[in-house]
């Protein structure tokens, strides 16, 4: 049988004892392995692989011994509990081989889970459990998560006292990062919440969130698109002893701009384009760079974006200006505009 949607979720969350097995398969095997992991745990509990409730068996394994998995299916533990007979990363020539074991299976043996990268639907494993009264196929797609799996995972990481706008700040996080990945920021915002009873706010999640823009950084593009000629001077000179490259610096800062470009220029205002910008920008962050697009105007952040491709040109030119010094220059003609 197929499983899809809000119905696999629950699934996952929640399997049934008494099914012969479960295929999951899909393209992205991050999303795959965390699912894999997720209904493994729910079957067996926390204790079973160290209890030697789970018998992991890799394709490769299975090709040379075709006999391993019914073996799995059919041994009796040592301790009491479920089992679960695991083939990792199957492929279609082993669909044989797991028919015999899914054809085979008792009830009170293990149940049976396969994990395979990207089926077709002509795919022989995919239609041997789909077509299976006792066992289910469930695809996992490159599709964002749903609240409902996003509320799943901070329920499992303890997070439960979440204010609105926090929560609009996860859900665009979980949009923009892999599962794995979000999954480990949850964990961050979980220990950096450790202990303390107040709701979580944007500023928590926005201190825990992944940036693409070192602190210091960021500290001289605020700087320059809040027109601080005078402070960019210490600054410049603070991140080039950090070793920052001017090539580097000329990246970031282009982004910088192209982010508050995409705010300025929306149908909506500043504030429904800063809420759109991917990768998405959280907490105080935000809102200052939404007051720092309302400020320059979509004309004049196109005539700074102008200037920035310019320099880049010359940065990656074989001119022997001091690179540093032409970013400099750059960085203070920006500044003094935003002060126009």
């Amino acid at each position: 049988m197929k499983l899809a949607g809000v119905a696999a979720t629950r699934y996952f969350a929640k399997p049934e004892p008494d099914r012969t097995g479960l295929l999951i398969f899909g393209a992205d095997a991050m999303r795959v392995a965390l699912r894999r992991q997720e209904v493994i745990a729910a079957l067996i509990g926390t204790q079973g692989e160290e209890e030697m409730r789970l018998t992991r068996i890799p394709a490769g394994d299975l090709r040379k011994d075709g006999a391993a998995l019914l073996d799995a299916v059919k041994a009796v533990g040592f301790f009491p509990g479920p089992r679960v007979a695991f083939v990792e990363d199957a492929t279609d020539t082993l669909a044989d081989t797991v028919s015999a074991a899914l054809s085979d299976w008792r009830e009170g043996d293990a149940q049976i889970v396969v994990t395979a990268g990207q089926l077709t639907t002509k795919s022989k494993l995919r239609k041997l459990f789909e077509g299976h009264r006792n066992a289910y196929a469930i695809g996992i797609y490159d599709d964002p998560p749903s609240r409902e799996e996003v509320e799943d995972t901070l329920r499992k990481a303890g997070l439960k006292e979440i204010a609105q706008p926090a929560m609009n700040d996860l859900m665009s996080l979980s949009k923009a990062l892999d599962p794995g990945d979000f999954r480990q920021t949850v964990e961050k915002i979980s220990l950096y919440k450790f202990g303390d009873p107040t709701p979580l706010m944007p500023e928590d999640v926005a201190a825990c969130a992944p940036s693409s823009i070192e602190a210091e950084v960021d500290d001289v593009l605020n700087i320059v698109a809040e027109g601080r000629a005078a402070e960019l001077g210490p600054m410049m000179r603070r991140i080039e002893g950090q070793g920052v490259q001017p090539v580097a610096l000329s990246i970031q800062a282009t982004r910088h701009f192209r982010t508050l470009h995409a705010a300025a220029s929306d149908p909506g205002g500043p504030g429904a384009g800063i809420a759109r910008v991917r990768p998405p920008v959280f907490g105080p962050r935000r809102d200052r760079m939404q007051r720092q697009a309302s400020g320059w105007g979509m004309f004049r952040l196109e005539e700074a974006l102008k200037l920035l491709v310019e320099t880049d040109l010359v940065l990656r030119s074989s001119s022997r200006a001091p690179q540093m010094a032409v970013m400099e220059r750059a960085l203070m003609r920006l500044a003094m505009m935003a002060r126009r």
